[in-house]
This record gives structure tokens, sequence and C-alpha cells, in this order.
């Protein structure tokens, strides 16, 4: 008996450590890439649930028709390394990871990428920048 309450114990706190909490639930917009803002350009999103569970979004407003684009995904639960997010609708696959105030771009296993298109439109003259954004509320 005491085998298998120790094993039970062992399993509890495998399963309750293989899982990290997500910094925050609620939903968050972001942009981490510099578009032409204005042109149509698709306003992304992430949605975590109390359950843990990551959802990836976005909203697409084409100026010239005012028709509108829009895919949500379930990209997993929270994982503070690296989230695969795949957009079928324009074929579209990144990988990111968050915490409380930001979100990166960041390649497969979990680099933070840098471009010259993450460079802030204030900093023209910069190149080669972090790929980050701040999550807006």
């Amino acid at each position: 008996m005491k085998k298998i309450f120790t094993l039970f114990i062992l399993c509890v706190c495998i399963l309750s450590f293989a899982q990290s909490k997500a910094p925050f639930t609620g939903k968050r917009s972001f942009n981490i890439e510099q578009g032409a803002t204005g042109s149509g350009t698709p306003s992304y999103y992430l949605n975590v649930k109390n359950n843990n569970d990551v959802h990836f979004g976005f909203i697409q407003i084409n100026q010239a028709d005012g028709t509108e684009t829009k895919e949500e995904i379930n990209a997993g639960k929270y994982n503070p390394k690296v989230m695969k997010v795949h957009f079928k609708t324009y074929n579209e696959t990144f990988h990111v990871k968050f915490d409380k105030e930001r979100i990166y771009l960041t390649d497969e296993k979990g680099k933070i990428k840098k471009s010259d298109d993450c460079c802030p439109a204030s900093e023209m003259a910069e190149l080669n920048c972090s790929c980050e954004s701040i999550l807006y509320k």
C-alpha cells in the first residue's frame, strides 16, 4: 500500500510540473513586424483561457471594399519555451513565446529572431532589431 501511495504522489508531482502556468489570462493584441498601417495589415491577438489553452487570431479589414477576414486557432496549452502558430487562411506559420508584458517572434527552438522588419518606425537607422512587441490589453 505504501508503494502505491508513493507512486501516486510521484505521478501527481510529475503532472503538476509538466504544465506551466500562463503568465496571464485574457485577450491581448500585438503587432511585432512593422507593416504599412491602414493598408489592411492584420491585427493579431492572443487569448489565454483559464485552462491554459492559448488561442491566436487575427482580424484584417480590406480598406478598399471593407471585407473582413479573420481566423482564430487553438495553439494548445501554454508553453513558456515556444508555441507554434499556423493560420490556414494565408498558410502562415510562425513561432512565438510570451510573458506577462511582451510577445517574441522566435525560431522553432525558441531563440528570439532579429529582423529589419522588427525595428520601430522611430528608429529607422537601426538594423536587425529583436522581434518583440508590447502586449496591449
